[in-house]
């Protein structure tokens, strides 16, 4: 009996030891599924908050009759909608949704009321809705399904709004027209083959469109549609290859059209198109680098366009008529988006951040220059002491090529070398731009982790041979560029070789998995998010709309060469090289990688023995946008670092 009595006396004790510990404990929410994470404590979850609390905001649309705008931020879980009337006035929420809303289009004549897009749980099959501005009240205007729904156009008279949807078979992207007071009147006015088509341009008196046809990152094309005669007609030789053609918008002047083309050039030019001679004039040419966008205002007298300029941004002010521009130069340096004029061409509206704060909106005054801050986005506790500022590196890759990054270093109270977190953009065709770090300044102000972005080939930004350098039988070669920057690592005296992370997303994701088999001695550890284990597998799974365009970028698998050459560079045929810790993290809804490229390439690891974390998201997609789930990947990848990185 005394025994029985110390047994329970016991289990009590361990059981109100381990709710003790439970209680110390971050625990992942119910949309969670995590397998050998290892135990995250409060106090840690605590000290990273410093970090974790920043937002940012970025321009979504401009009434067109009052002086107010629709910018998305996020104070809950997601980004949603918010109103701004003033120059650093509240942020009033007019969307209150789990799911992240991000854009919007106001009715163009009165304004009284949006169009948004939201999917569901990361699927991205977004449907467009209508929000009523007296009542926040939204009405469904698509289909609801597994169709996505977008690129809204709308007639100058706010009579309806043409906008693409793959709803007709889930793979092509047609074209169609709506009232959006009556859903029921949604037509297809154009159907196509294929899912990279969408709508650039409406004509003043709404009968003709200005399309594209995007077939990859090297290539694309423009047509014209004619809506009465419902003839489609080539505006841009559909013969041509290797040329990308993007971003048309009818002139102020007849038979012309604006638009962007790395047509005779390396980078991408601003130029215009005469519908009827076929004559191309550019106008950027003594710019060596890409515009990667403008903005025409209301009455097409001037334009503002975007340039890429080494991983930073710079506009440009040009008058149409005379065709001369200048840089806008009274802006701080760092990154733009989101660019759009007030209605009477006044005023520009634009989103910028810098190496040293999160996005917000301005507004620029076009005839005295004069910029105004319009929302000024919390950093948290962060200190502009706490963040690490990009610097640009370069080193020769295996070939000779020259290949560049951001080098972000760890704080200087940290002595000796440091470790390194090598994070690889996805795309492929993305690029790393000089950006702010935000949450990731805690690897490098309390970790002493330095970060470091590589642009590898096939990345965008540096020209159009740069970004086919990684296309089909050369995919690997970017690989190389990582080996490449492993050796620069071990040249410089203040990192250590020996303590290297490699983490990246989506096809990021894949070059993770392939440089911890490529350089499985020369790497710690590995973290994979949302990554391609097998491409084969991808492009049999990744959804219809998308396949074709990959097929373009990483090679047909149904052609037998490509199938075999995939199946030999997949890293879910090379896991017996892998020696180090992975962690994969995934979202169950993703459409682009779907989540079977995570638990093939987990569950073969974790058979061969290896160290594998796993973390899934239940209603994420690619990538994770709730602050609850992004939390704890963040704190989950702290964890790891500290067992198998810093150790």
């Amino acid at each position: 009996m005394k025994l029985l009595k110390i047994s329970i006396i016991a289990l009590i004790i361990g059981f109100n030891g381990f709710a003790q510990d439970q209680k110390n404990l971050v625990l992942p929410n119910e949309n969670l599924i995590t397998e050998n994470i290892a135990p995250i404590s409060k106090e840690l979850s605590q000290k990273v908050k410093k970090y974790s609390e920043s937002r940012g905001a970025s321009l979504v649309a401009i009434h067109p009759t009052k002086n107010e705008i629709i910018i998305g931020t996020r104070f809950g879980s997601t980004n949603q909608l918010h109103k701004v009337i003033q120059p650093l006035g509240a942020r009033k929420q007019i969307t209150f949704f789990e799911e992240p809303v991000n854009n919007a289009s106001y009715e163009p004549t009165k304004g009284d009321y949006l169009i948004y897009s939201k999917d569901i749980g990361g699927n991205e099959f977004g449907q467009l809705y209508k929000l009523d501005l007296k009542t926040l009240q939204s009405t469904l205007l698509t289909d609801g399904g597994r169709s996505q729904n977008g690129g809204i156009n709308w007639k100058k008279d706010g009579s309806g709004f043409y906008f693409s949807s793959t709803k007709r078979n889930g793979g092509d992207r047609d074209i169609y027209f709506m009232n959006p007071n009556d859903p029921k009147s949604a037509k297809l006015v154009l159907e196509v083959k294929g899912g990279g088509w969408g709508i650039q341009d409406v004509s003043d008196n709404g009968k003709k469109l200005l399309i594209g046809e995007y077939v990859s990152a090297n290539e694309s094309h423009i047509w014209l549609f004619d809506t009465e005669t419902k003839t489609l007609s080539e505006i841009t030789n559909r013969k041509d290859k290797s040329i990308v053609q993007l971003d048309a918008e009818f002139s102020k002047n007849d038979n012309e059209i604006w638009f962007t083309t790395d047509r005779e050039n390396e980078f991408q030019r601003l130029a215009t198109f005469n519908l009827q001679t076929k004559a191309v004039t550019y106008f950027s040419s003594t710019i060596s680098w890409n515009v990667e966008g403008y903005v025409l205002s209301e009455d097409k007298t001037n334009l503002v366009f975007l340039t890429n300029e080494g991983g930073l941004n710079k506009i440009y002010l040009m008058d149409t008529t005379t065709k001369k521009y200048k840089e806008i130069k009274n802006v701080p340096v760092g990154l733009f988006g989101g660019m759009s004029f007030t209605k009477d061409g006044k005023y520009l509206f634009l989103t910028q951040s810098t190496a040293e704060s999160s996005s917000d909106v301005y507004r620029l005054d076009l005839k005295t220059n004069k910029i105004e801050q319009w929302t000024e986005s919390e950093l948290g506790e962060m200190q502009k002491a706490d963040m690490s500022k990009p610097k640009l590196i370069e080193w020769t890759s295996f070939d000779k090529l020259k290949i560049s990054g951001f080098y972000y270093p760890a704080s200087s109270k940290f002595i000796g070398k440091r470790p390194v977190l090598i994070n690889i953009h996805g795309g492929p065709e993305g690029q790393s731009m000089a950006s702010f770090l935000g949450s990731n300044n805690y690897y490098t102000n309390e970790m002493g982790v330095a970060i470091i972005y590589p642009n590898v080939r096939g990345s965008s930004g540096f020209g159009k041979t740069f970004i086919a350098k990684d296309n089909g039988f050369l995919r690997e070669d970017s690989v190389k560029d990582i080996g490449s920057l492993l050796d620069w690592i071990a040249q410089q005296p203040d990192l250590d070789k020996d303590k290297i992370m490699i983490m990246g997303g989506s096809y990021g994701g894949y070059m993770t998995l392939a440089t911890a088999f490529h350089f499985a001695d020369r790497v710690k550890c590995s973290v994979d998010i949302v990554g391609i284990s097998n491409f084969n597998t991808f492009l049999k799974n990744t959804e219809e709309y998308r396949r074709d365009l990959r097929r373009v970028e990483y090679g047909d698998e149904r052609e037998a060469k490509m199938y075999a050459f995939l199946e030999i560079i997949s890293p879910l045929n090379n896991t017996d090289k892998i020696k180090k810790p992975m962690f994969i993290i995934q979202g169950t809804n993703d459409p682009r990688v779907p989540v079977t490229e995570a638990t093939q390439m987990r569950d073969k690891l974790k058979n061969q023995g290896n160290t594998v974390w796993y973390l899934e998201a239940k209603d994420e997609g690619h990538g994770f946008r709730k602050k609850a789930n992004v939390d704890y990947q963040r704190l989950a990848v702290i964890r790891f670092m500290e067992e198998y990185l810093l150790k």
